[in-house]
């Protein structure tokens, strides 16, 4: 991947990089643990991103 970024592809893959985590604890607690994964989980090597 090249060094030199445009501002724009590196603002989308930061936003993209922050909305790949894990449901947060107190989510699993307050559904009694009904939501275990979070649906727009992606993985680095199996999903690409369309930036």
């Amino acid at each position: 991947m090249s060094r030199n970024k445009p501002l724009g592809k590196k603002l989308r893959l930061s936003k993209a990089k922050k909305q790949n985590r894990r449901v947060p604890l107190w989510a699993m607690l307050k559904t009694n643990r009904k939501v275990r994964t979070h649906p727009k989980m992606r993985h680095w090597r199996r999903n690409s991103l369309k930036v």
